[in-house]
C-alpha cells in the first residue's frame, strides 16, 4: 500500500475525470456520506472508525487512507484505531494483521498532516 498522500495524488486526476462523467452519481454519494458521518447516537469519531475497520477489512487503500484521515480529524485516537484493528484482525485473520497495520499508519499520517 502506498502512503496516504500517494493515494491521494494517484487517484485525483482519475477521479476528476470520472465527476465530470457521472456527476449525479457522485453527488448522491457525496450527500449520503454527509448524511451518515455526522453526530448522532454514535459519534462521527466513532463512525469513522467503523469505516476504517471496513476499509482495512476490504482491502481499498483509498478508504483506508480517508478514512484514517476522517478519524484523526474527528478526535478519535491511536489507542481507539488499534482496537479497532484488533476487531479486523479477529474477524478477517491472516488479512487482518496486514491491513491493520496498514490502516494505523495511515492514521499515523494523517494525524501527522494535522500537525506539521
Amino acid at each position: 500500500m502506498e502512503h496516504i498522500s500517494e493515494v491521494r495524488d494517484e487517484l485525483r486526476e482519475p477521479a476528476r475525470a470520472l465527476r465530470q462523467m457521472i456527476p449525479d452519481v457522485l453527488q448522491g454519494y457525496a450527500q449520503m456520506h454527509r448524511a451518515v458521518m455526522s453526530d448522532g447516537a454514535l459519534s462521527v469519531a466513532h463512525k469513522e472508525l467503523v469505516a476504517l475497520a471496513i476499509a482495512a477489512t476490504r482491502e481499498c487503500d483509498g478508504c483506508v487512507g480517508s478514512h484514517a484521515r476522517g478519524a484523526a480529524r474527528s478526535g478519535a485516537t491511536r489507542e481507539q484505531v488499534a482496537e479497532a484493528m484488533g476487531v479486523v484482525i479477529m474477524m478477517n485473520g491472516g488479512p487482518g494483521t496486514v491491513w491493520g497495520p496498514r490502516a494505523l499508519r495511515s492514521f499515523d499520517e494523517a494525524l501527522a498532516e494535522r500537525t506539521d
